[in-house]
């Protein structure tokens, strides 16, 4: 499965300014969200939930 990386990676990272409507590169100096787990659990039951849903739906289980 994939999961988004973490924000404050430190790197330049592509994004858009919104004011100025224009693309524009940030540089996110120190860590500011270390653990990724808690958001990987969400990705996980997800995934199980779209793909016990598609069984369903191709066993005709669900309408």
């Amino acid at each position: 499965f994939a999961v988004k990386p973490t924000s404050s990676i430190a790197r330049p990272q592509a994004t858009v300014d919104l004011q100025q409507h224009t693309d524009t590169t940030i540089v996110v100096t120190g860590r500011h969200d270390p653990c990724i787990v808690p958001r990987a659990v969400v990705v996980l039951e997800s995934v199980t939930a779209m793909a016990l849903a598609d069984l369903g739906l191709r066993g005709g289980f669900l309408p």
